[in-house]
């Protein structure tokens, strides 16, 4: 349809002409009113930003001291986040003379990514940062 046509059309339906794809050849255009076209874009972007919202960064902390059952409960928590599709970001914190000793920091948290048995992969290897060391991981 020409664009006098098109143009003529919307008129004698009061609506508006709207370019849709003004790339293609040769354009797309939409008989429609723009308050609803806005609404509509509106719209779409919500959608796509609450897709683009569900993949995350979670944070679980544990402390070397932990007892072995405390280590299970984040554990099981790492591996919900995981299987929702979640980056996990573990701190492994230290205490006072706990920080003198900083290999025995880093074994504890090695140790403690073993236990995890959802496969995954790390994203950032352990490292030393804030009171403790860091470490990312993420489902293969």
């Amino acid at each position: 349809m020409s664009l006098s046509a098109a143009l003529t059309a919307a008129r004698e339906r009061g609506l508006d002409l709207i370019e849709i794809a003004p790339t293609a050849n040769p354009p797309v255009a939409k008989i429609i009113g723009f308050d609803k076209f806005r609404y509509q874009q509106v719209k779409e972007e919500k959608k796509k930003r609450h897709v683009q919202k569900a993949k995350e960064l979670k944070q679980v902390r544990i402390t070397p001291r932990a007892a072995e059952n405390d280590l299970m409960v984040k554990v099981k928590r790492i591996e919900e986040f995981l299987a929702e599709g979640h980056k996990v970001e573990i701190g492994l914190f230290l205490r006072g003379r706990e920080k003198g000793n900083k290999d025995w920091g880093l074994m504890k948290l090695k140790e403690f990514m073993k236990m995890i048995t959802t496969p995954h992969q790390v994203t950032l290897p352990p490292k030393q940062g804030g009171r403790g060391f860091i470490a990312q991981i993420t489902k293969k």
